[in-house]
């Protein structure tokens, strides 16, 4: 499988790159500056602007499957914007680049924590991370739209951190997968599992799925 990788420099795209990898799977990593310390002859490095939808169509084609890991930066002040305008060139750019399966890591703030309450909406959620997880959660409705594509969103878990590759988790929907300490937990290692193991098994297309321990 040829995959293209948007976002790889990025703390779960570096994870996702690190797996594919030794999974054996050609990668481009596609960013406006890629770069990388891995020396691997099966990955390739492209320059493409993600708001430049032709540009990032012709970086596109050619794979059998786009990852999309894109983050418009926490600390921009036009987060949301960027957000919902990078995702949507990437989109788009998938379409145009005649490839059917894209697979985007969203945020775990569209997540129901309680009945027609969401993550992002609750009075505990983080201010400073507040931008991106509402956009992430608006763009979710808008892919929910996409019928030309085999989509997938995938949450992340609540608390994603460093950790261990150990090949284990469990998947959820739209609801946080809480352990027996009421935790949703997994590492960055191991969502990199995840993501590879849904573009091998295909079994949340036009689907959001969450995973955790």
């Amino acid at each position: 499988m040829k995959i293209a990788l948007i976002g790889a420099t990025g703390f779960v795209g570096k994870a996702v790159l690190a797996e594919a990898l030794q999974r054996g799977y050609e990668v481009t990593a596609i960013a406006r500056n890629p770069k990388t310390d891995i020396e691997n002859s099966r990955l390739t490095l492209k320059t493409a602007d993600v708001y430049n939808v032709n540009e990032l169509t012709e970086a596109l084609k050619g794979h059998n499957a786009v990852v999309n890991s894109f983050n418009a930066g926490w600390t921009n002040p036009n987060l949301y914007n960027d957000f919902i305008k990078g995702s949507e060139a990437i989109q788009q750019a998938t379409k145009q680049a005649g490839i059917k399966r894209l697979l985007v890591i969203g945020g775990a703030g569209s997540l129901y924590i309680a009945p027609g309450v969401q993550l992002v909406d609750s009075p505990q959620f983080p201010a400073e991370w507040k931008a991106g997880a509402t956009a992430a959660r608006d763009y979710l409705n808008i892919i929910k739209k996409e019928e030309e594509l085999d989509w997938t969103f995938l949450s992340p878990a609540i608390n994603l951190h460093p950790g261990t590759r150990t090949g284990v988790y469990r998947t959820g929907t739209d609801e946080p997968v809480f352990n027996d300490k009421h935790e949703h937990e997994i590492s960055v290692e191991d969502l990199a599992v995840a993501i590879l193991d849904e573009l091998e098994n295909n079994q949340f297309v036009k689907r959001r799925f969450t995973v955790g321990y």
